[in-house]
């Protein structure tokens, strides 16, 4: 059905549709790369695929094309809700489309399991739904999305490097991620000024508790918000950090990015135990 569909650019003229950097958008239009993402989220057979700012609907084609039992694409555009429809009409029953804002979206509730997301997401949103998402991973199968190229090094990044941080603590210690593909500016209309990449995430069986993940949130804020400085001053918003290194078995010295995120579980575990940590935490430096 979607072979009767017009070629994108066609869409995107008869809707006005001009990507507004305000939105993030960068028009995905090549469809054998979509095609490409949609496999690199493997078996989407049954699943319940998540899209966020489909846009014209690139990729959301690729995923109507797969096995799965349907997409519901999140869009807060009016231009791009509108650009959608007919999209919608040739897949009677297999895509929805949600208009409003991701950020405010709880999205479990939005589609039954197995959930899978897939989408290229906004850039000026990316990292805050991906912290969302993880802090709820056990509810989805999978998370395929693609991000500026420097943001997905930053989830993968392993200890001892210069991208790991926050993020890269608080995405192994739930999923196993991936890059599976690097996508040039090119391929993008307008083209950004960077590249980007695809994270596929898996989430591990066993998932931290709420509580453990909000510790493990305000640790991994205190210690990399001021990734300079040796932990025991680091951590001091926490309380006695040289206590709490000592019960954690991590020598006061170390700076943030020597620790493997096995030790900072282990940290805020301890943190989890002995009641919430202070707000400050939260909001120290903003490294993520």
């Amino acid at each position: 059905m979607s072979a009767s569909l017009p070629p994108l650019r066609e869409v995107i003229a008869a809707a006005g549709l001009d990507a507004r950097k305000s939105l993030g958008q960068h028009f995905l239009l090549d469809l054998n790369l979509t095609a490409r993402i949609a496999r690199a989220a493997g078996d989407l057979t049954g699943r319940h695929v998540i899209e966020i700012g489909p846009g014209p609907g690139g990729l959301t084609r690729a995923l109507l094309a797969t096995g799965a039992a349907d997409v519901t694409a999140i869009e807060l555009d009016k231009r791009a809700i509108a650009a959608l429809a007919p999209l919608a009409e040739a897949h009677p029953g297999r895509l929805r489309i949600v208009a409003g804002d991701a950020r405010a979206i709880d999205l479990p509730p939005l589609v039954p399991p197995p959930r899978a997301i897939v989408a290229n997401l906004p850039y000026n949103i990316g990292t805050p739904l991906l912290l969302r998402w993880l802090s709820e991973a056990s509810a989805f199968e999978s998370m395929t999305l693609m991000f500026q190229e420097e943001v997905a090094e930053r989830i993968v990044a392993a200890p001892g490097t210069a991208a790991y941080g926050r993020l890269a603590v608080l995405a192994a210690l739930v999923a196993e991620g991936r890059i599976l593909l690097r996508v040039p500016p090119a391929a993008f209309t307008p083209p950004p000024k960077v590249w980007s990449a695809v994270v596929r995430l898996v989430p591990r069986p066993e998932q931290p508790s709420p509580s453990l993940f909000r510790a493990l949130e305000r640790v991994t804020a205190a210690a990399f918000g001021q990734r300079r400085k040796m932990l025991r001053s680091a951590l001091r918003p926490l309380g006695d950090a040289e206590a709490l290194l000592a019960r954690a078995g991590i020598a006061p010295t170390l700076r943030a990015e020597a620790l493997d995120p096995a030790a900072f579980a282990r940290l805020a575990a301890l943190v989890a135990a002995g009641g919430s940590a202070p707000d400050e935490a939260r909001d120290e430096g903003g490294e993520t």
